[in-house]
C-alpha cells in the first residue's frame, strides 16, 4: 500500500515537472530555443508554424510589393532633393523589396534582398549603436559629458566657440546639439538651394545646445567624426569587427565617406563617414544584412550568447530622449502612434527612399522594407502584418 502510494506521488511530481515553465521563460529572458542565423544562411519557416495566417500574410506582402517608391531608380533627382553631392551615388537601385522575420526565422521575403543599396538615414541608427559601444568600452564615460572633454580638433574648442563647447554626446544623439560650423564643405545652417536642394531651411537664430531639435546631417556627421577620433580607426572597420562580423553579416556592405572627408588621426589619413546618403556616400547594405542588425537590436544586443552591445544602451536608445516626441538616440519610436495599429513599444531606423528597419518586441518581429512609399503606407503594412497573426500570437 505504501509502495503504491509512493509510486503515485513520484509519477505526479514527474508529470508536474514536465509541464512546468522552463526557468528562462519564467524570468522573462530569451527562451532556450532562440534562433540566430549562422553566417551565410538563414532558415525559412512556413508562416503557419510561427503563428501567421498564410493567406493574410501573403496578401500583406502582395500589397507591399505594389508600394514602390516614386524615387527614380537612376537617382536622377538626388541633387534637386538634397543639393550638391560630396560622395558617390549609385547609377541604379533595386525595386522595392523586404523580409519579415519572426522569432529569428524568415517567414516572408520578396524582391532583391541581397542588393547592396544606399540606406540614407538608416545609417544614423548604426551610428547610435557605435556611440553606445563607445560608451560600453569606456572611451566615453558618460553620454552627458561635453564632447570638448574628449575631442581637441577645434570643433568644440571653447576658445573658438564657447557655444560648441557646451555640446554633449547626448545632444548629438538627440539632434539637439545646435553645433555650429562648416564640415566637409557643408554649413550646419542648411541655407542655400544649390547646397541643400529642397532640404534648404529658413534662416533662424542658433539656440543653446539641448534646447532645440533639428534633424541636421552636418551635426550628425560632426558626431561621427568625433567618434572616429576616439576609436582612432575608421568607423566602418569598427562596425565590421565589433558588430557586423559577429552577427554573421555578409562582406558585401560598404560604408562610404565623402570624397573630401579624409582627416588625419595620429598621423594617419582616415575617411570619416556620414549619417546618411543625403550628399552621396553613406551606408550601402543589403536587406538581409539590415535584418541581422535588426535582430541583434530585438535581442537586446546579444547574439548566440555573446554580448555585442549593452542592453542598457539599447533600452535607452529606443526610449524617448531629448525634445522631439517619438525620438530616442537616433531611433524613431512609436510612443505617439506614428504607426497607429502597431504596438507603442515598436521602433524603427528610417531613411529616405523609403528604407526602414522596423522592430516589434511584443510580437518578436523584424521587418526590413526597402524603396517603398513611406508615410501612411508604412503604418498600413505593419497593420496588415499584425492582422495576419493568429489570435493569441
Amino acid at each position: 500500500m505504501i509502495r503504491t502510494w509512493f509510486i503515485a506521488i513520484l509519477v505526479g511530481l514527474l508529470a508536474a515537472a514536465s509541464c512546468a515553465t522552463p526557468p528562462q521563460a519564467q524570468t522573462g529572458s530569451q527562451p532556450a530555443a532562440v534562433y540566430f542565423p549562422p553566417r551565410g544562411e538563414w532558415r525559412h519557416r512556413d508562416p503557419a508554424q510561427l503563428g501567421f495566417d498564410d493567406k493574410l500574410l501573403a496578401d500583406a506582402v502582395a500589397w507591399a510589393k505594389a508600394q514602390e517608391t516614386d524615387m527614380p531608380r537612376d537617382f536622377s533627382t538626388q541633387a534637386a532633393i538634397f543639393g550638391r553631392s560630396l560622395g558617390p551615388v549609385p547609377t541604379t537601385r533595386a525595386l522595392t523589396n523586404g523580409v519579415i522575420i519572426r522569432r529569428g526565422y524568415i517567414v516572408a521575403e520578396w524582391g532583391e534582398v541581397n542588393a547592396v543599396d544606399p540606406t540614407y538615414s538608416v545609417a544614423k541608427s548604426y551610428l547610435s549603436t557605435i556611440l553606445g559601444l563607445t560608451i560600453d568600452r569606456g572611451l566615453i564615460k558618460s553620454i552627458d559629458d561635453p564632447v570638448a572633454q574628449y575631442i581637441h580638433d577645434g570643433g568644440y574648442d571653447p576658445a573658438n566657440s564657447p557655444h560648441n563647447a557646451k555640446v554633449t554626446w547626448r545632444h548629438h544623439a538627440t539632434q539637439t546639439s545646435e553645433w555650429e560650423g562648416t564640415l566637409f564643405g557643408k554649413p550646419s545652417t542648411f541655407i542655400g538651394r544649390e547646397e541643400f536642394g529642397r532640404g534648404e531651411m529658413k534662416p533662424r537664430d542658433i539656440k543653446e545646445p539641448g534646447t532645440h531639435y533639428e534633424y541636421n546631417d552636418v551635426r550628425i556627421n560632426r558626431m561621427s567624426l568625433s567618434l572616429l577620433r576616439l576609436w582612432k580607426r575608421p568607423l566602418p572597420d569598427v562596425l565590421k569587427t565589433e558588430i557586423m562580423d559577429p552577427i554573421g553579416a555578409s562582406g558585401a556592405w560598404v560604408y562610404h565617406g565623402y570624397d573630401n572627408a579624409t582627416v588625419e588621426v595620429d598621423g594617419k589619413p582616415m575617411k570619416s563617414v556620414s549619417g546618411g546618403t543625403r550628399w552621396g556616400g553613406g551606408l550601402w547594405m543589403s536587406t538581409l544584412d539590415h535584418a541581422r542588425f535588426g535582430l541583434l537590436i530585438l535581442r537586446r544586443g546579444e547574439w548566440r550568447g555573446r554580448r555585442i552591445i549593452s542592453e542598457s544602451w539599447i533600452k535607452g536608445a529606443t526610449s524617448q530622449q531629448g525634445l522631439q516626441p517619438g525620438y530616442g538616440y537616433l531611433w524613431w519610436l512609436n510612443t505617439g502612434g506614428r504607426w497607429p495599429e502597431a504596438p507603442r513599444t515598436s521602433f524603427a531606423a528610417l531613411g529616405a527612399g523609403s528604407n526602414s528597419i522596423w522592430i516589434d518586441p511584443e510580437h518578436d518581429l523584424v521587418v526590413v522594407w526597402r524603396w517603398h512609399k513611406g508615410g501612411e503606407a508604412q503604418g498600413e503594412f505593419y497593420k496588415r502584418i499584425l492582422a495576419a497573426l493568429m489570435p493569441g500570437e
